[in-house]
């Protein structure tokens, strides 16, 4: 018997596993109903599934319900090495799926507990996060934004954008900059949709416009979530937040990124260990979703997609874990070994 376990995007109970489909936002909220963990793989690879913690439990989730009809080991363990493999970069994933493949011996209803533990643990992880990063956001000043990093990312509050909604809650006030986030406009149709739930007042701009309104004085923070960290404090985020990092770095505005422990890669010293995914040349030739499909550039033309960039830690602030607000010389004595 699985709990009932809803958050923003995902709802499990007895009776199945749903998924909001996150391409079909800001227009339409569509929701999916998840069967073999094969369905599940090509949703997180269609981007319907997105945010690295929401993937990892979104997967969990997915191998648990599929343990419930399935009782030969052997076929679960298999499709959670094919799960863990959906994505190369967010490592929430791997992390999620090596718990549940260390559970499969001992059963389905250790395989349930498990991933409903990973949905329980990642909400209780968001609130820690806001906790702390609220702390950081500068009331009368204005947050820039890349990506999405909120409810629809995480299956609690969020990371990034999740200290923001704490910190409104809170009583301060401020506007945000909403980096529209090429190729795939995340900030742009997912960003948007939550500041408008939370009631945060927010202008969208193209991420090409940031380094202008830094120069202007109009961004006084800017907040990232993070698919990987290194323990060298290096991580990567979606395409774009290495730009943003260094011009916040010219322009000495605090830069922070946001992530629960479970980004953090144990075996990865650095940033030049993270592996950096390359997606299908069609989403920079144009852009399709509920609004259908539109092309700008030639169908023959060559095209490179990286979906992410590495920060180095030198361009960083502070990092924002469930654990607390981290500084260069806490990175430097070993604080992201910590829990691992």
């Amino acid at each position: 018997m699985m709990k009932k376990l809803v958050s923003m995007s995902l709802k499990s109970s007895s009776d199945g596993l749903e998924v909001l489909d996150q391409t079909e936002l800001p227009q339409r909220e569509v929701w999916i109903k998840v069967g073999h963990p094969d369905e599940m793989i090509s949703i997180i690879k269609q981007l319907k599934v997105r945010g690295a913690p929401l993937i990892g439990v979104a997967a969990a989730l997915s191998l648990a319900h599929y343990a419930l009809e399935e009782k030969d080991a052997s076929r679960v363990r298999n499709l959670a090495h094919a799960l863990r493999e959906a994505r190369p970069t967010a490592v929430n994933l791997m992390n999620a799926m090596d718990r549940m493949l260390a559970r499969v011996d001992a059963g389905t209803d250790a395989l349930v507990q498990e991933a409903e533990t990973i949905f329980i643990e990642d909400v209780e992880l968001c609130e820690k996060m806001a906790g702390f990063g609220a702390e950081l956001v500068p009331s009368g000043g204005a947050v820039l934004t890349h990506c999405n990093t909120g409810g629809l990312a995480t299956v609690g509050v969020g990371t990034a954008l999740g200290c923001l909604a704490k910190a409104w809650s809170l009583g301060k006030r401020f506007s945000v900059w909403v980096d529209e986030t090429r190729p795939l406009l995340q900030g742009g149709r997912l960003t948007t949709w939550e500041l408008g739930q939370l009631g945060i007042p927010y202008q969208l701009i193209c991420d090409n416009m940031a380094a202008m309104l830094m120069a202007k004085g109009k961004v006084n923070a800017i907040m990232v979530g993070s698919d990987r960290i290194a323990l060298n404090g290096d991580f990567a985020n979606k395409i774009g937040t290495y730009s943003l990092a260094v011009n916040a770095f010219y322009h000495r505005i605090p830069f922070y990124v946001v992530a629960p422990q479970t980004t953090v890669d144990m075996k990865c010293e650095t940033g030049g260990d993270i592996p950096i995914e390359e997606r299908n040349p069609e989403e920079v030739r144009g852009a399709g979703g509920a609004f259908g499909k539109v092309t700008w550039a030639p169908e023959t033309c060559e095209v490179f997609n990286p979906a992410f960039d590495v920060t180095p830690a030198e361009l960083v602030t502070a990092w924002v874990l469930d654990r607390g607000i981290f500084k260069h010389g806490d990175i430097a004595k070993g604080a992201l070994r910590v829990g691992g």
